[in-house]
């Protein structure tokens, strides 16, 4: 975990369950979870944040990679489309099993139908939503 997070290698478990639920960063978590491929843009995760400015959801994921609760994935050249994302945000596998074990993933399955029944989404983020990720 790095110190630029604010969070660190000696940080305990209960330390790190309160620095996930700070109320942004949750949001951002339960975001991720709740797209269809676990691997929102930058700008899908703004759209659906739109109380938080841009630059507060970028802070707030930057926080989180530092903790090691979230990777940034990125299409290889080759992939990238003009006009489309090309960086996305997931959760690590130590961040999964962390939210896994201390019982963070429980609304999982109704994040992802409550994604789903969103019916004013921008045609700019339905375009995103399309976009092909990183295997």
């Amino acid at each position: 975990m790095d110190a630029g997070s604010g969070v660190g290698d000696d940080t305990t478990p209960r330390e790190l369950v309160h620095f996930i639920t700070q109320q942004t960063r949750f949001s951002l978590i339960s975001d991720i979870l709740a797209h269809p491929q676990q691997l929102p843009s930058m700008y899908e995760l703004e759209e659906l944040n739109p109380s938080v400015s841009d630059a507060t959801v970028y802070k707030h994921i930057q926080k989180l990679i530092g903790a090691g609760i979230v990777t940034e994935v990125a299409l290889d050249d080759d992939q990238r489309r003009q006009g489309y994302p090309w960086k996305f945000y997931g959760l690590t596998e130590d961040g999964r099993e962390f939210l896994e074990t201390h019982n963070l993933l429980a609304a999982e399955e109704t994040l992802q139908q409550i994604y789903d029944t969103i019916a004013d989404k921008p045609e700019k983020m339905v375009k995103y939503e399309n976009t092909p990720r990183p295997d």
